[in-house]
């Protein structure tokens, strides 16, 4: 005899049959809940903004009714788009000219600082030479 025993050994339960919890399928007409539940979706649509696209053998179609205004819209971004691009490249252009004439005028300049200093010593030179003389005559 095991020294706690087998007291605590419960009875198997019959299983339960299953029903369904919700009533859906008992108020309802069969018909509509095939429409609602079953698996016929129909086409999937879309609805972005003022356009309406819909999905049909795997490919998105646009609703052409509502689709002529944003196809004159979208042309007209395009264009705008286009001119932007054009306006844009010929900035970059004159940004690139100009950064040019600003490195030939710095260069300008520092070779005409060089030159000034240049000239600036040789007299300094002359000077001291000239004073030396001077100083050597008297």
């Amino acid at each position: 005899m095991p020294l706690l025993g087998n007291k605590f050994s419960p009875k198997r339960t019959t299983p339960r049959k299953s029903s369904s919890l919700s009533n859906i399928t008992h108020d309802l007409d069969p018909a509509y809940i095939q429409e609602e539940l079953g698996v016929n979706y129909g086409p999937i649509k879309l609805q972005l903004g003022n356009q309406l696209a819909k999905f049909v053998n795997g490919q998105w179609i646009i609703d052409s009714k509502r689709s002529n205004a944003s196809l004159k819209e979208t042309e007209e971004l395009k264009q705008q788009n286009k001119q932007l691009i054009e306006e844009n490249n010929l900035l970059k252009y004159k940004l690139e000219i100009m950064l040019d004439l600003l490195t030939e005028k710095t260069l300008e300049l520092h070779l005409q600082e060089n030159e000034i200093e240049e000239s600036t010593k040789r007299r300094l030179m002359e000077q001291s030479k000239s004073q030396s003389m001077l100083n050597r005559i008297k």
